[in-house]
């Protein structure tokens, strides 16, 4: 179904990938895995169409399914409804039958008689793409993914970011591709919704790469596992499900260490004996021998994976501040006819630790950004304590410039900070040499996410704004952020589907929405994380 031939990539001078061969069959439902800035958004696009590679071909032979980290639609005003349905071509039929319908109201009897031979071929038109079954259908993938029929009667511009990404989700669970390719498909899911998709991924007929750092996705969904080595810029292929792929994998270390160590023994008895023979003329040729022999014997073996290196991460010492430096009074907010929340009141007192719940559409994301002065309240105040000094981290990287460079974006965020100090911070992020040159809307999600938390590092925030903060990173560059959230001395205001950030944070308060109502952090709390 999808194949890709001497499939080479890379970013700048850097290889990602040498030329590979391989293809995404019927039923392969493959987990690429690779840790962050390894290449898995690039080839995925690479994959799906949406950039060149470097070398090589991709054919595919049939329809093609592609989920990005960081969809964007072209035209906001779209109806959330009919953006799904255009999977299809489903609202062109209904838009063209709404304007029939109004051409049959018409008093003049030929536009009436047009309007009618309208409605029929745009109702037969229907009829071959599904008919209403489909609607249905469209209806019901949304509902599962927590989007009720209010929020699919909205335009898209009124909907957060978790809810646009949800809304192309469901387009493209509802298009029927043949393959689909799916880069964090559970970022913004609550617990419900991840189950649901757990077990529409594991009924698709077609092909599947995933990319998720959902641990639990890849152990019930994957049958195949592509491991792309961002030290080799090779992918290693394991024919298997995920939890066989873990225990492979160490195999693999294992013999490879000792394949190693005995291919350097013997190299060394080699070597030894040929410094021996050096010094005879006579033999200097049986010497030069041995060590061309030790070279091949050490070329032939693999050497052992190196660790991937992990984000240093160490949320930055708060300036001082009054006892509050952040309060709020009355903020209420709606996009149209929808009302998101009113009368929310908060005060957040110096080194606090919050947390915001609430079901997917309730406003987290939208109050954060009120907080952050990001967006205007409809009534009510930000009000801004004494000295306050603040970070916000959004989902969906706003805070980033994507037409500047990486050490742009970090030189902007901490303007008095000398160059060498911002790229040595880089550094401990994991973008080195011209890393930092790269524009910051060709990074990947996980990249995009160590910016934008290397950005807070030298801001010397006192109150951190985090939306999602654990969202597109590998298992060792979250637990860097887990404890981050522990030692640092400020005050943060979280919001997260993640159990071992709130773990990590030991909130004090939390807040409900879309009620606005503010309480005491208690356990009975643990069980909405992963629902809100």
């Amino acid at each position: 179904m999808l194949i890709a031939t001497d499939l080479e990539l890379r970013v700048g001078p850097r290889l990602l990938l040498e030329p590979t061969t391989f293809r995404v069959a019927a039923g392969d439902r493959i987990g690429l895995v690779g840790r962050n800035g390894a290449g898995k958004t690039t080839m995925t696009k690479v994959l799906a169409g949406e950039g060149p590679p470097t070398g090589g071909t991709v054919t595919s032979s049939g329809s093609i399914g592609y989920l990005p980290q960081d969809p964007r639609t072209g035209d906001l005003e779209v109806l959330a409804r009919d953006r799904i349905l255009s999977a299809r071509g489903i609202d062109e039929a209904l838009r063209g039958m709404r304007e029939a319908e109004k051409k049959m109201a018409s008093a003049d009897t030929k536009t009436r008689n047009k309007g009618v031979r309208a409605y029929a071929r745009w109702e037969e038109r229907l009829h071959v793409l599904g008919g209403y079954a489909a609607e249905s259908e469209a209806a019901s993938i949304s509902s599962s993914l927590g989007l009720p029929d209010k929020v699919l009667g909205q335009p898209l511009r009124t909907l957060s970011g978790g809810q646009r990404r949800r809304i192309e989700l469901a387009r493209i669970l509802f298009s029927g591709a043949d393959t689909l390719l799916l880069d964090e498909p559970t970022n913004h899911l609550d617990a419900d919704s991840i189950v649901w998709l757990r077990d529409f991924l594991k009924s698709h007929q077609g092909g599947l790469i995933v990319i998720s750092h959902d641990v639990d996705l890849v152990e019930h969904v994957v049958n195949k596992v592509f491991y792309l080595d961002a030290n080799r810029s090779v992918i290693d292929v394991y024919n298997m499900g995920w939890k066989l792929y873990l225990e492979q994998r160490e195999a693999d270390e294992r013999r490879r260490r000792r394949e190693l160590a005995n291919a350097e023994k013997q190299a060394d008895t080699l070597r030894k004996q040929a410094d021996r023979f050096r010094a005879k003329a006579s033999k200097a040729r049986a010497a030069q021998q041995m060590l061309n022999r030790a070279d091949r014997i050490l070329d032939g073996v693999q050497g052992v994976r190196k660790s991937d290196k992990v984000a240093k991460l160490r949320f930055p010492d708060p300036a001082p501040s009054g006892r509050t430096p952040l309060m709020a009074e009355g903020l209420s907010k709606s996009y149209g006819s929808l009302e998101i929340f009113a009368g929310v009141d908060l005060a957040i007192d110096r080194g606090s630790r919050v947390v915001i719940l609430g079901l997917n559409g309730a406003g987290k994301t939208t109050l954060l950004r009120l907080l952050a002065g990001v967006e205007t309240p409809d009534t009510g105040r930000v009000v801004p304590g004494h000295g306050l000094k603040m970070g916000y981290y959004a989902q969906e990287h706003e805070t980033l410039d994507v037409g500047r460079s990486v050490l742009e974006n970090m030189m902007s965020a901490a303007p008095d900070l000398p160059e060498v100090e911002a790229r040595r911070t880089l550094g401990s992020f994991l973008f080195t040499g011209d890393d930092v040159d790269k524009p910051a809307g060709v990074l990947s999600g996980g990249e995009k996410t160590r910016l934008a938390l290397a950005t807070l590092v030298v801001s010397s925030a006192n109150v951190l704004l985090l939306d999602e903060p654990t969202n597109n990173l590998d298992p060792a560059s979250r637990e860097e952020i887990l404890a981050a959230l522990r030692n640092y001395k400020g005050a943060i205001v979280l919001v997260t589907h993640d159990e071992g950030a709130v773990d990590a944070l030991q909130p004090e308060r939390v807040i409900l929405l879309p009620d606005g109502v503010e309480d005491v952090w208690n356990a009975e709390f643990e069980d909405l994380v992963s629902l809100a």
